[in-house]
């Protein structure tokens, strides 16, 4: 059975949704099974994937709202498959106010999918409510991206609350997979302050790869494709085929 993990920041243009996506890829190029739910109404892990926004049959919107089948809004790709998302979940969170059972509604959509795969990854959107928490019952452990700023600190302390509250009320079972730094550089003092801190607190929790700053990484999502298959040999692809490896050792451990 594969295991459900949750990419969560309540803090944007943390390099979320670009970890989501090039893990994703890196995870199917080591061989694994692979989904992506792209649960962010902006829709950039679609599009990152190589799918056009809003050119789908089916849409995670569809899969929570309308009661969609959720395999058969996968969509298959040349790097993990993908259930898309749409500008119409932007107000899923709202509709879903009424429905009896409302923090369960992706979790009961993905059950049936956890046998197909080795890992389902969601994209969670950059905010900490009724998406992110159906995310979060949904999920068994969440990776944090973060960068190496004071704010990340503050954001992160928030985050923590949430999770707790998550366990205390709908997902006992949620544990932190890992948390992985963004847009590093080693040469700041403030990111070595804020390593620091966050190491002293998470432990071995803290992935030892590191995602660097690089213009490939951001150019990569405007050609459709994940870091390694646009720029295959350069330091944001090491990167993250690092994090992979980590993060298959972390789980065969």
């Amino acid at each position: 059975m594969g295991r459900i993990i949750a990419l969560v920041n309540q803090k944007g243009g943390v390099g979320k949704t670009t970890t989501a996506v090039n893990l994703t890829a890196a995870l199917h190029q080591a061989g694994l099974k692979t989904l992506l739910c792209d649960f962010d109404p902006q829709a950039n892990a679609t599009s990152g994937l190589g799918v056009e926004k809003g050119h789908t049959p089916s849409s995670s919107y569809d899969v929570v709202i309308n009661g969609a089948d959720a395999a058969e809004a996968v969509v298959h790709t040349d790097f993990g498959d993908l259930i898309p998302s749409s500008a119409a979940l932007s107000g899923a969170g709202v509709e879903l106010v009424g429905t009896e059972g409302r923090e369960f509604v992706l979790k009961n959509a993905l059950a049936p999918l956890k046998d197909s795969y080795d890992v389902i990854l969601i994209d969670c959107p950059p905010s900490l409510e009724l998406l992110t928490l159906n995310a979060l019952c949904a999920a068994d452990t969440v990776i944090i991206p973060m960068q190496c700023e004071f704010f990340a600190l503050e954001g992160l302390s928030e985050l923590m609350a949430t999770l707790k509250t998550v366990r205390k009320k709908y997902n006992r079972y949620l544990d932190i997979e890992g948390v992985l730094f963004t847009m590093y550089s080693g040469r700041l003092n403030l990111t070595m302050q804020v390593v620091a801190q966050v190491k002293k607190y998470f432990g071995d929790k803290v992935y030892r790869a590191v995602i660097p700053r690089t213009v490939r990484l951001s150019e990569a999502p405007s050609f459709g494709m994940p870091i390694n298959f646009y720029e295959p040999n350069g330091k944001g692809s090491e990167a993250y085929m690092e994090l992979a490896r980590e993060f298959l050792a972390n789980n065969e451990r």
